[in-house]
Parts: C-alpha cells; sequence; structure tokens
C-alpha cells in the first residue's frame, strides 16, 4: 500500500526523507503490511501477528491507498512450513488501524455486506484499553478505525483480552510489552527465550528509516512519547541483541541494531521469507 509520505514522517523534511523512500508522484510512500508468523511444533501452537489490510477492499476504495492485496501471502506462507490457515491457534492484534487489522474478517458473501472472522478458531490478544479506545477513538486517529474490520469478534468469542501496562506472558516464549505514543495500548509481542528475542516493532518504528529517535510519524498520538518509548526498546534491544521485526518496511522484514540509541545502525538483517 501507499501512504502520504509528509504524514509517516512528520517534523521530518522531505528533502531528507526521499532518499530512503519509494515515493510516488502523489506523495504517497510505498509500505508492506506484513504479518509475522511464529511456530511452536512441540506445543502445537501457531501464530499470527496482525493481519495486514485484509481483503474487504473496492477499487475505488483502494485505489486511495495504492492497495494491492494478495489473498494467497498468509496461505501461502503458512503453506511452506506446511501448515494451513485452520491450524492457526492465536492471533496477535498489537492495533486495530486498517492497514494492521483489516485481515481480522473477510466479507461473509458480497463487497460491502456482512462480515465474519477469518480465523474464528484461534483465540485474538488484544490489550483490553485498545479494544474500547477503539469504539470511542480520539478526532486524532478515528478515521484509522474501521468497525467492518473488528466489530464482529467480540460476538463470535473469539477475544482474548489483556490488561495492564505490563501484562503478564500468555504461555512460554511469549512475553508482552505495552506502548502508548502512536495508539493507546498498543500490544508489541517478545517472541523467543534465553537464546535470542524478537520484538515486533509496530507502529513505533515501522520501517528502517523509522529508527532514527526523532523520525516519527504524524499519525501519532503522542509523538513526544513515542521517541521516549523508542529509546526504552532500543536500548534493551542493543543490550540483548534482540531483533526487531517490521510491519512495514517493504524491504526488510526486521533487523537488529547497534551503536548509538539516539541513531542506531543496522547490524544485521533480518531477511524477508
Amino acid at each position: 500500500m501507499r501512504l502520504d509520505g509528509g504524514a509517516m514522517f512528520g517534523v521530518v523534511p522531505k528533502v531528507l526523507w526521499k532518499n530512503v523512500a519509494d515515493v510516488d508522484d502523489q506523495n504517497r510512500i510505498l509500505l508492506a503490511t506484513r504479518t509475522l508468523i511464529a511456530i511452536d511444533r512441540a506445543a502445537e501452537r501457531i501464530i499470527l501477528v496482525d493481519t495486514g489490510c485484509g481483503p474487504k477492499w473496492t477499487p475505488e476504495r483502494a485505489e486511495r491507498f495504492a492497495v494491492t492485496y494478495d489473498a494467497e501471502a498468509i496461505p501461502a506462507a503458512l503453506a511452506a512450513n506446511g501448515l494451513c490457515a485452520e491450524q492457526v491457534t492465536d492471533v496477535v492484534i498489537t492495533h486495530l488501524h486498517f492497514d494492521h487489522n483489516g485481515g481480522l474478517t473477510e466479507w461473509f458473501d458480497e463487497p460491502d455486506g456482512p462480515t465474519r472472522p477469518r480465523y474464528p478458531q484461534a483465540r485474538h490478544w488484544i490489550h483490553r484499553k485498545h479494544w474500547e479506545h477503539a469504539h470511542q477513538p480520539h478526532f486524532k486517529d478515528r478515521a484509522s478505525f474501521l468497525p467492518e474490520d473488528f466489530a464482529v469478534l467480540q460476538d463470535a468469542g473469539v477475544l482474548n483480552f489483556v490488561d495492564g501496562e505490563q501484562p503478564d506472558a500468555p504461555f512460554d516464549g511469549m512475553e508482552w510489552l505495552v506502548s502508548h505514543g502512536h495508539t493507546p495500548y498498543q500490544l508489541h509481542p517478545i517472541l523467543g527465550g534465553a537464546d535470542g528475542k524478537l520484538l515486533f516493532v509496530g507502529d513505533l518504528a515501522p520501517t528502517a528509516a523509522h529508527l532514527r529517535l526523532g523520525w516519527v510519524m504524524a499519525y501519532d498520538v503522542a509523538p513526544m512519547r513515542t521517541i521516549e518509548e523508542k529509546r526504552e526498546i532500543y536500548e534493551r534491544c542493543i543490550e540483548g541483541d534482540w531483533l526487531l521485526a517490521f510491519p512495514h518496511d517493504p524491504k526488510l522484514g526486521g533487523v537488529s541494531i547497534g551503536g548509538k540509541i539516539e541513531r542506531p545502525i543496522v547490524t544485521r538483517a533480518l531477511p524477508l521469507s
């Protein structure tokens, strides 16, 4: 998809960000809408982190954001690991903006008609306070929440609410981190253990170009808080050599970082699959 470059980089001038982004004649930059798949075969657990823009796009609406939806992307990635969508046990919802989790639901029958969950057999993890915010969003961010993406989930009985600022781990091999700068109660999974960890960084740093502390989005409800949250995360990632997985970078799935917290450098790249 493509979103406005000025909105994606906030106060950073175009003369700088145009060098690190694919920008079109409408000032929109190219973005991925990536899903992270985590597999624990011993526990028979298959986790999806975010579900992308999803399939509910008429041609007219898709044109606005240059959405190109690949219905086979997640099934193909699962199939490459000998799995199928019906085996997904858990879906982590970082936040309910349409570009991250429009794929939670699909049209039941016809375009713009009733919707149904795409993973009705899976537990859907979301912070309770973010769920509440999505139903009463701020004027600044209300356009990012589309009720058809999530309204049916509660009645379907698939929601598992996470509570508090330091929520308990749902199971072995996963921890939670909560942030507020981009949107209230964004929920980030930390996957792995003593041999290495991966943090799905979500929209705190949506692409590698956003790694610099001051490169934050105009979409953020509290940009100064985003900067401080990035600082805290980078300190942990550099010290522990964690991988950061991006939701939107079209070229990099994720990275490990080093250097200075104020301006981290990429020390290792996570290849796309």
